[in-house]
Formats: structure tokens, C-alpha cells, sequence
């Protein structure tokens, strides 16, 4: 199909994680981790997913510097030429401005789907039903288009959509985009049936999205525009441009800075079992449980009068519990974490707390 040579996809895994800390630390985020056993880690299981919808060729990686050998390591098929190296992070605007003006610069008729790399897909061939679907309607339309989830539990921890008129099939209008919203909120949004999870997977022609950053983020379009597109088709003289640009960048995320703002904004309802494992709670919602409902990550536990637990340890120590409910309990590389599932949406704080405490050294 000619049209699938226009196809591309970019893969963000530049994230450290923080929370999943402890198990996933800096040095080693979730997306390199293989937290299902299945002995695919999450990068890969979503390089895995993507490869019968994108020619090899079209699908870009992005991630920090520090993350080179992992990426090259576990994805040893990807040229080095189809990784590109973030010099700072700052969140997803100017990642996705920097992949889509490298992409345009390649092909000007390209669309692309930008999805993250810790994401956990369990009905695949829906998955890729739904993304055909998106791709067909992005080519013949100027649109912006994410994929909405039905909620499950009034989350604080995920954006929401608000849907407006249909247009096509499972694809309608966005009324209105809400990031993160207090408990109170949550419980209304889903009680009213008319709001969906922003998953972050998005889905553009190159070209369109391009246009969007410079109306709505000129100052991040300024700093990628200042280079020729020729720039964009050396390889060599493209890291030396970005080097400088990219950390010029403000940090803000694709949702902030252009999908909350513009008014061709569509949302397509997909049904192909979404997890972003995001939290403790999502790796524990989907993991096997044992009859005290707890979840064992690979280690060594004995559990006594304790239900709803997720044990989370590296190497081959044994935890004894005794009376513990509804918490997390993880250890590696030198820190231990207990804390009741209830309160993960700390543990960032916690990690700010443990680097201004200890330096970078439990980072």
C-alpha cells in the first residue's frame, strides 16, 4: 500500500519513571524494565506492536542520551539514525515538534502516531484496528486525533476528554480537554458518561501538526525552524543544530501547549485494553493475584494476615509481612519504599525529598 510508506511512528522513552521508584531509578527507567515477565521489557513489547502497522524504516525512537546503550541494546534492529537523542528533557511539546519537523523534512506527505513506550496494549489486533481507522481519518482531514479510554475509576492521575458531535465511526469532535483533575471532578466526569482518558497516543499529519506548534507554541516552532530543512536530512549536522535548540525549548506538554488550545482537536474511542502503567496501582490491577489478592514481582514474600499488597524486590532477599493491607513494598539499589497504594500519587514528592536530602545518589 503506497500510503503506508507515509506511515510513521514515534516511540517517546526518554521518561525516568519517578513513579515507579524505587524499582525504577534514572539510571534504569520503567520502559526498559520487563515488569509483565514476559520477557519482552515495555520498549519493546511496544516497538513490538507497532511493527505490522509501520515500515521498519519509519519508526523513530526518542529518548534521553544517558538511555543509548539501553535503546541500542534491546532494540539492536533500530539504525542508529532512527534514534533521536533528546540533550535535555523537556517534556513532550519539543519532543514531538522535533520529530515531527525531522520527519516533514524527510517526506512532506507523512502522518504519524506518537505513542509512549510504557504503555501495556492487551487486545492487539483491536489496537491496530483502531490505529488503520485513525490513519485513514487523519490523511483525508486537518485534524489532531487521540485516543480516548473509557474510565474505569474517577483517576486524578490521567487527563480527560470531553466528547462532542460524531464525525465517523468511533471518531468524534473534542468539547474540551481537563489535565488531572481533584477526586471530586474525577467522580463527575465519569459519573456523566461523556469523558474518556486522554491515553497520549496521538495520531497527525506531520504537516498539520507542524502548523499547530507555530500557532499555538511559536517560541518552540521558532527554535526548530531556525534551521534549513537540509539540516533535518544530515544526521551529523542535525545533532549539532538540536544540541543548541532543543534545550532553548520551554518545558510543557503537547496537551498544555496545543490540544487544550486548538479547535481541530478529535478523539477516537477505542476499546483495545489501555493500561499506561503509570502508578503501582496500574501495575498491581494488572497483574496476577494470589488468593490474598497480593502480587509478587519476581521475589520472595511471605505474607501473613495481609490482602491487596503488591512486593516489588530486587535481588534474593525474603520480605516477611505480617498485618499489611492495600500497600506498596518495594526494594532496590538501596532504598526501601512502604507505602499504602492510596498515597502513591506522593512518591514524586518523595523522590524530589530523597534528591534534596541525598543528592542524586537514590535517584
Amino acid at each position: 500500500m503506497e500510503e503506508m510508506q507515509h506511515r510513521y511512528c514515534v516511540i517517546m522513552c526518554g521518561g525516568i519513571g519517578s513513579r515507579f521508584w524505587p524499582y525504577s531509578r534514572a539510571r534504569l527507567p520503567k520502559q526498559f524494565i520487563d515488569f509483565l515477565g514476559t520477557g519482552r521489557t515495555l520498549l519493546q513489547m511496544s516497538y513490538d506492536r507497532i511493527c505490522s502497522l509501520i515500515p521498519a524504516s519509519n519508526i523513530l525512537i526518542m529518548t534521553n542520551e544517558r538511555y543509548a546503550d539501553l535503546v541500542k541494546a534491546q532494540l539492536p534492529e533500530i539504525p542508529d539514525n532512527q534514534i533521536l537523542f533528546e540533550p535535555a528533557r523537556r517534556n513532550t511539546a519539543p519532543c514531538i515538534a522535533w520529530a515531527a519537523w525531522h520527519i516533514a523534512a524527510r517526506d512532506p506527505k507523512a502522518s504519524m502516531i506518537v505513542t509512549p513506550a510504557d504503555h501495556v496494549i492487551t487486545r492487539e489486533s483491536l489496537f491496530e484496528s483502531s490505529v488503520l481507522a485513525g490513519f485513514d481519518f487523519i490523511e483525508h482531514n486537518d485534524a489532531l486525533l487521540t485516543f480516548g479510554i473509557t474510565p474505569t475509576r474517577p483517576e486524578t492521575g490521567y487527563g480527560y476528554i470531553q466528547i462532542g458531535d460524531s464525525v465517523e465511526g468511533d471518531i468524534s469532535k473534542v468539547k474540551t480537554f481537563t489535565e488531572k483533575p481533584d477526586l471530586e471532578l474525577a467522580k463527575v466526569f465519569v459519573a456523566s458518561g461523556e469523558f474518556f482518558w486522554n491515553s497520549g497516543i496521538f495520531l497527525w499529519r506531520a504537516d498539520v501538526i507542524c502548523n499547530a506548534i507555530r500557532r499555538y507554541v511559536p517560541d518552540i516552532a521558532s527554535a526548530f525552524d531556525a534551521a534549513d530543512a537540509k539540516v533535518y536530512l544530515d544526521f551529523e549536522a542535525e545533532k549539532s543544530f538540536i544540541a543548541t535548540a532543543f534545550p532553548s525549548c520551554m518545558s510543557i506538554s503537547i496537551d498544555y501547549s496545543v490540544m487544550e488550545k486548538a479547535d481541530n482537536v478529535y478523539v477516537e474511542t477505542v476499546t483495545f485494553g489501555w493500561n499506561d502503567l503509570g502508578t503501582w496501582s496500574a501495575l498491581y490491577d494488572l497483574s496476577p493475584k494470589n488468593s490474598e489478592a497480593n502480587v509478587t514481582q519476581n521475589c520472595n514474600v511471605l505474607a501473613y494476615n495481609s490482602r491487596g499488597n503488591i512486593f516489588a524486590i530486587r535481588g534474593e532477599k525474603l520480605v516477611v509481612v505480617d498485618g499489611l493491607e492495600d500497600y506498596i513494598v518495594s526494594d532496590a539499589d538501596g532504598v526501601l519504599l512502604i507505602c499504602p497504594k492510596a498515597h502513591e500519587q506522593e512518591i514524586k514528592r518523595m523522590v524530589n525529598d530523597a534528591k534534596v536530602k541525598f543528592g542524586d545518589r537514590f535517584e
